[in-house]
Order: structure tokens, then sequence, then C-alpha cells
């Protein structure tokens, strides 16, 4: 197996820690994350002034002296599989997918075989530089195995890298389309009222936490307000259906990214995703809100009704604003007719 040395020395005024210090003064060209590093550091990969050091908290001097033996990449130990991709972009950096709801974005124990990364694995046909020393696909998103919408993934650590530095910084665009369980208002007083809400212009809802997993149920995630991970949602209602109503379509835009965030926060305020069986998404309908087409295709809607509609983002090699749109799938879009009946 090949290999590449990447030489440098440390900058002025150093980082305490040396993972933080070689993660600031690595060359950009050498496209290696802080956890890269870190795997590197652990596989006595990095020297200091000729002494191998595998200690992430070491202290550091400016003017250091690093060496870094980067071996060429592996194949993954995921296995291809011909399964059908819907492509909406790719070029030999990244490619942009719409994914199907019911498709896992990651092999799991529980899923290993049947996900987008065994299908992007076969697209590539081992047509990959790399990405964290392994020939695979660069996720630096996900989305939940029942939401459908657009993914981006990198075929290489550099493009990887940039990507993973935009969705970490907030700066990427995502928006979501959702079917909610009644329609959130700026009029509403019980909204208002709840913790970690306010309105923006234009009634644009903002639902600011903490999440974390839940204490009593690993699979969900719990809102707090300490102890978790900042999480920012906006949301606005953008049709309304039922007399009264009952059901909206509403465009939820991330500020953040954390597991489950928009079925979670839409929770929080009293306005979950019709079909979502694990934040109480199917809640009963009044009979006489909507046309009996309506009801039925409410009731019997099989997914939480949530799609990434939206994506924006820098390339993350050629430096180009990139902004991607899918239509909903048919599932939602049947759903949305028949609520308008």
């Amino acid at each position: 197996m090949g290999s590449s040395i990447i030489t440098f020395a440390v900058q002025i005024d150093p980082p305490t820690r040396l993972d933080k210090a070689l993660s600031r003064d690595v060359p950009e060209s050498a496209s290696l994350s802080r956890t890269r590093i870190a795997k590197l550091l652990e596989a006595g990969a990095i020297t200091i002034n000729g002494t191998v050091q595998t200690d992430p908290k070491a202290k550091i001097a400016e003017g250091a002296q690093i060496e870094i033996t980067v071996e060429e990449a592996v194949d993954s130990h995921i296995e291809p599989e011909n399964i059908p991709l819907d492509i909406i972009y790719e070029d030999d950096d990244l490619i942009v997918v719409n994914k199907p709801a019911g498709m896992v974005v990651h092999p799991a124990p529980g899923t290993p075989s049947g996900t987008l990364v065994n299908a992007l694995l076969h697209h590539f046909a081992g047509k990959l530089s790399g990405v964290g020393g392994s020939k695979r696909p660069g996720v630096v998103h996900r989305i939940d195995k029942e939401t459908s919408g657009l993914l981006v993934a990198a075929k290489s650590d550099a493009a990887h890298h940039g990507l993973a530095a935009q969705f970490a910084a907030h700066t990427a665009e995502r928006a979501y389309l959702a079917v909610t369980q009644g329609a959130p208002e700026a009029s509403d007083p019980r909204i208002r009222g709840v913790r970690g809400v306010s309105f923006e212009t234009g009634g644009v809802l903002k639902i600011t936490t903490q999440l974390a997993r839940h204490k009593h149920d690993r699979q969900r995630q719990a809102v707090l307000f300490e102890h978790g991970r900042h999480a920012v949602t906006r949301a606005k209602t953008i049709e309304r259906f039922g007399n009264p109503n009952c059901l909206a379509l509403v465009e939820c835009r991330l500020e953040t990214g954390r597991t489950h965030q928009i079925r979670v926060h839409m929770a929080h305020v009293g306005h979950g995703l019709l079909g979502d069986p694990t934040y109480g998404g199917r809640r009963k309908l009044p009979a006489k809100a909507l046309s009996e087409v309506g009801l039925e295709a409410a009731k019997t809607f099989t997914r939480q009704a949530l799609h990434a509609a939206l994506l924006g983002f820098e390339h993350p090699i050629s430096g180009e604003m990139m902004r991607f749109e899918a239509e909903l799938p048919d599932d939602m879009a049947q759903l949305l007719q028949n609520l308008r009946s």
C-alpha cells in the first residue's frame, strides 16, 4: 500500500491541545479533518520533531516540525449494491441525490444492507479517492429513514472536509416541507407561551432549545434547555387544510441539524408531523373538518410527512454556490391533493 508524507511547522501561538494545533496548521491541501487527525495520532502516524506522538491532548510548541504519514485509502468493508438512485447532480467531487422514503442512509447493526451508502458504492464503481482513509462516500448530513429528499455526499477527503465545515458552521441552506397536525400561527396565544418559542418577521416561528436522547426511550430525542445540543428550527405555515384548520403544509428551515430535529421541535410546540409514530403525529382528526377523501388520506398516511425539498451550499472545491430543489414525492403530493379536495 502506498502512502504520502505531509510536513509542516506549527505556527505562532498554538492551541493548548496537539490535535487542535494540528487541525489549525495542517496545509489546507491535505484536507485532513480533526477527526481524521485524531485517528492518525492513534495509529502512530504523526511525529513531532522526529518522535511519534499519540496523545491528542499533548502540548505543542511554536515551530515544532510535524510529519504525518497518510496511507492510501483502502476499500470499504461496506458491500456495494445495485440499487437505483435518483441523482440530481454529480461531478468529480460530490453527488446530490433525492433519497426515497424507506431508505436508510448509512449501514448500521439493524440495517447492514439496502442503504444509500451501499447504493452509492455500486454507483461509483471504485472511483473514490477515499474519505477518512476508506474508499467510501463522505456523508456529512443524514435524513431519517422515512423522510424523503435531498442529500449531498463527498467523493474525496477534500470535498468531505469542505462540506463538513459548512454544515458545522450552519452555512448550508436546508428547507423541508412537512404536513403538521394543526397550523402554527403567530396569533395563537398557546404557542407563544411555549418555552423556546419566538416569532420573527412574516410570521416565522423560531424554536430554540437543546436536544438530547430521551432518558427512558433511547430511540427518541427530548427537548431540554440545558445539557443538550443547541438546536434551532424556523417554520412557516404555507397552506391550511380543514374547517376548522386541522392540518397544514409547513416549510421548516434548519439552522442546526440534530437527530429528528424538525420532528421533535414541531411536536414540542404542539404541531407534530402527520404520520409520525415516534412523536405523536397520529392523533385523531375531526371527522367533519375534512372531506371523506382528505380524511381517509390523512388517516392512512404511513410515514412522517416530511421531505427535504431544498439544499444549498458552496461547492467545496470550485467555490461555486450550488442550490438544488426536489419536488414532493408521489405519496406526499397525492396527500396534499386529497386534502385540497
